[in-house]
């Protein structure tokens, strides 16, 4: 393919999409690698790939492995299902939510989520999904971003406590936060904060890719 050699040199833009939710989303050939971005960021694949599969190997392939059930909480290209598919090669059930159901249109048609057969994805609010769903799950990711942005409910103490109630025993948490002023370094610190006293064991993998923290919390 002519543009996914040429994007060695430069960028090749394949479509490009308005969406509700992401504004205006981009898919791109980079480096001869196809990835989803948002105006200001990498949605999926890329950078942001590497991001999550560094949380994963962190966990252990191994383990996971044994996991019946994860829960990923901001599905967009699906770049970290791929990862937990292709090279975890999990074979449990995966359930995705993503509110945009224009993101997931064009996961499914530029990266082929909707033939994952042990993949189901919700098109849902994460919050809402979070306290309605009568599941447990071994693992959950949290990669919930609008561009740079990420939702004030991530960080409160009810959402954290339900998160908790969700995992099962020895159960883990893998949430992926953005770092871009003093602010969130800050957000960050308290956050972990609370939800220690909740039960959790706190690894954290700080400045990955630059302006990403990873916080993988187990439940003791």
């Amino acid at each position: 393919m002519v543009r996914r050699l040429l994007s060695y040199l430069i960028p090749m833009n394949v479509a490009s999409r308005k969406s509700t939710w992401s504004k205006n989303l981009e898919i791109t050939w980079n480096n001869g690698q196809l990835v989803m971005d948002s105006k200001n960021t990498n949605y999926s694949y890329g950078s942001l790939q590497r991001i999550l599969r560094k949380g994963l190997q962190s966990i252990g392939y191994k383990e996971i492995c044994t996991m019946e059930h994860i829960l990923v909480l901001g599905v967009a290209g699906g770049s970290v299902i791929k990862t937990l598919v292709d090279e975890v090669k999990f074979k449990g059930k995966i359930t995705g939510v993503d509110i945009d159901a224009q993101v997931i249109a064009m996961a499914n048609e530029y990266f082929k989520l909707n033939e994952i057969p042990n993949l189901d994805i919700i098109i849902d609010d994460a919050f809402e999904f979070v306290l309605k769903t009568k599941h447990k799950y071994n693992l959950i990711i949290i990669d919930i971003f609008q561009d740079t942005t990420m939702p004030n409910f991530l960080f409160e103490a009810f959402f954290s406590k339900r998160l908790h109630f969700l995992l099962e025993d020895r159960g883990i948490l893998l949430f992926n936060t953005m770092l871009l002023s003093a602010k969130d370094n800050l957000r960050n610190q308290q956050y972990i904060k609370e939800v220690q006293p909740l039960g959790f064991d706190i690894q954290l993998i700080p400045r990955v890719e630059e302006h990403n923290e990873l916080i993988i919390a187990r439940k003791g």
